[in-house]
């Protein structure tokens, strides 16, 4: 008997990190329908996103013993509190793992580690890169994605919305059209400001040449 194809349902995911959430309307609708994999403190956001784990990643050393009793009926993936990849990190492995084809890591933007957001940053980036795959960093206020060379980004953000390009690497061949900024098939240095803070108007595109980005974006709640 073959196997079933995948449906869209079975290829998109939900990580759920242990960074700040507010759960918008647009949040939940860009989880709704997604099966969903908690990583550590991250399962204190799956009822306010109304999605049901179907595993608990983690070292729980630090999960509040509320959380645990509440949660306990999800099954759990225990690792150890010394290990060289974070909670998050094998979270999305096991759901690439499970034929994720597009990722939602809700609670990846926000928190009291920097360090820990430009790490998934970096993370989506390769990810995006090497498996051609959908990944959206989000903490309901503002999201980040990989903006791929030659792969038009068309972002579904409302009109007015304040984003950046950020380089992580010298970019070529920028262009942002319908934004208050414009560019045409520019050069963007690696840490320059050029990119940072612009305004997105009806139809915004944005393509690169050659390089690596990110978007950033923030809502108004």
């Amino acid at each position: 008997m073959k196997a079933a194809k995948a449906t869209a349902r079975d290829a998109r995911f939900a990580i759920l990190m242990d960074g700040d959430l507010t759960p918008t309307d647009r949040l939940r609708s860009q989880v709704a329908g997604a099966r969903a994999i908690a990583a550590d403190g991250g399962m204190r956001h799956a009822a306010a996103l109304g999605l049901e784990p179907e595993v608990w990643v983690g070292d729980f050393d630090s999960t509040p013993d509320e959380l645990l009793g509440r949660n306990g009926h999800v099954p759990r993936h225990d690792l150890p509190a010394r290990k060289a990849i974070s909670d998050g990190e094998l979270a999305v492995m096991r759901a690439l793992e499970a034929g994720a084809r597009s990722l939602v890591l809700c609670g990846a933007m926000g928190g009291a580690r920097s360090d820990h957001m430009l790490f998934h940053i970096m993370m989506a980036l390769r990810i995006a890169r090497e498996r051609d795959i959908e990944v959206l960093l989000t903490s309901g206020t503002e999201e980040a994605s990989p903006l791929l060379p030659g792969k038009p980004a068309m972002p579904d953000w409302p009109a007015g919305t304040l984003f950046s390009v950020i380089p992580f690497s010298p970019l070529s061949g920028l262009s942002i059209e319908r934004a208050d900024w414009p560019l045409d098939a520019v050069e963007v240095a690696m840490g320059s400001s050029l990119t940072l803070s612009n305004v997105s108007a009806d139809g915004l595109r944005i393509l690169l040449g050659s390089g690596t980005a990110a978007l950033v974006a923030s809502f108004d709640v």
